[in-house]
């Protein structure tokens, strides 16, 4: 009895612990080096759970965000000069978002309630943009990608404040994602971003609309 109640605890008693999985493509960028297969330590024992949900939640609805602003931007700009643009840096914020649909469940985190919000609201940001022509829909990611490099910024800090080993693959995580947006930023402002009409007051007031909404995307 003894025995059996010892391997019940083995097979059930880590509920912190993911098992063994294949890696996916984003992943293989970061472990490679590991080879093709992964042990998921992570959590670790004595992470800062509120942080924890909070940084997941809040990085989901923003890459959601930017999905649907990407697929405003298509549907207006699909057929020009500036789509394959928009498309390949669409396709790495799918990656994105898939990577934080996957630790939403993993980690069990709750999703913003205003997701139906974003969904409207991203897509007519960025169809609204993109009808003002190829400019303006390259200053809105400009304004966009900014915000967010500068929040992924932030939440590295408050991960490295509270124990950057426990949270090493969550930081390098973000670490990847911030580098992405960055390359995003600096490919609105090559395809002409600032000469768009009145780019200064739309970048501005899309900014912030973008910090309301990682204000209010962690908290409910």
């Amino acid at each position: 009895m003894l025995l059996l109640s010892v391997r019940l605890f083995l097979v059930r008693g880590r509920p912190n612990r993911a098992p063994v999985r294949e890696l996916r493509p984003f992943e293989a960028g970061l472990y490679g080096a590991l080879g093709s297969r992964l042990v998921s330590l992570w959590p670790a024992v004595g992470v800062n759970k509120a942080v924890l949900d909070r940084i997941i939640r809040v990085d989901h609805a923003g890459e959601y965000g930017a999905n649907r602003i990407y697929a405003g931007q298509m549907a207006i700009l699909s057929r020009t000069a500036a789509g394959p643009v928009i498309q390949h840096m669409w396709t790495q914020e799918k990656a994105h978002l898939e990577k934080f649909e996957e630790l939403m469940v993993e980690h069990r985190v709750r999703p913003t309630i205003l997701m139906p919000f974003w969904y409207l609201s991203g897509f007519a940001l960025g169809a609204g943009t993109a009808l003002l022509g190829k400019q303006a829909a390259m200053a809105c990611t400009v304004a966009i990608e900014e915000s967010i490099a500068e929040h992924y910024n932030g939440q590295i800090r408050t991960l490295m404040e509270e124990d950057p080993e426990k949270y090493q693959y969550l930081l390098q995580v973000i670490k990847k994602f911030r580098d992405e947006e960055l390359e995003h930023h600096d490919t609105g402002l090559e395809h002409n971003a600032e000469l768009a009409p009145a780019y200064s007051v739309l970048k501005n007031i899309i900014q912030i609309g973008c910090k309301a909404a990682i204000f209010l995307s962690e908290r409910i």
